[in-house]
């Protein structure tokens, strides 16, 4: 698959196939993880693999929002090790951006994936931290929830011309606050 098309195909997949992913794909999320953009290198990352249905289970339970990972094959934790950053704060960025390598390594390796966001939220990190006995240095950033796709969802174009500015900020400053009107309707 060629970058452009893996970014413009993939889509969030939260229904799966009860197979199960061999540990060599999964050790291919993790490397193409790790070859994230990093801030000066630092690379503040650690991985956590949950394949235990029991654990993936519990995470509904202080994430509304995660109901998909009962059906996962596996979930990766993405966290930033707060202990290994140079500049404080940095460390979430490269997480995100080792997050979004493994959601579109996921995709060319023919596996549906989904962010499962859990950083900022307070009572999202300190379950993440409860559930797998976690340092309180180590920032839960991202769940990546993963299987094998039982849904295609169609593809839509995103590209909104109106966000786009050349130079300098150009059109309306309250451009942002008539979107989020026009999104409730």
């Amino acid at each position: 698959m060629e970058t452009i098309e893996a970014i413009m195909t993939r889509r969030s997949i939260r229904k799966y196939t009860d197979n199960r992913v061999p540990q060599e794909v999964v050790e291919q999320l993790l490397r193409a993880g790790m070859f994230a953009p990093s801030a000066a290198n630092e690379q503040p990352w650690h991985f956590v693999v949950i394949t235990d249905r029991k654990t993936l289970a519990q995470v509904p339970a202080f994430h509304s929002h995660s109901h998909m990972l009962k059906e996962a094959a596996l979930a990766i934790l993405v966290c930033n090790d707060s202990g290994l950053e140079l500049v404080k704060g940095r460390g979430i960025l490269d997480c995100s951006a080792a997050t979004q390598n493994i959601l579109l390594a996921a995709h060319d390796l023919g596996l549906g994936a989904v962010w499962v966001g859990i950083f900022p939220v307070e009572e999202r990190m300190n379950g993440m931290r409860k559930l797998l006995n976690m340092p309180t240095r180590v920032v839960p950033v991202a769940l990546v929830s993963l299987g094998y796709p039982d849904e295609r969802p169609r593809m839509e174009d995103r590209y909104k011309s109106e966000r786009v500015h050349y130079e300098r900020w150009m059109g309306s400053a309250d451009i942002g606050k008539s979107e989020v009107k026009k999104s409730k309707k």
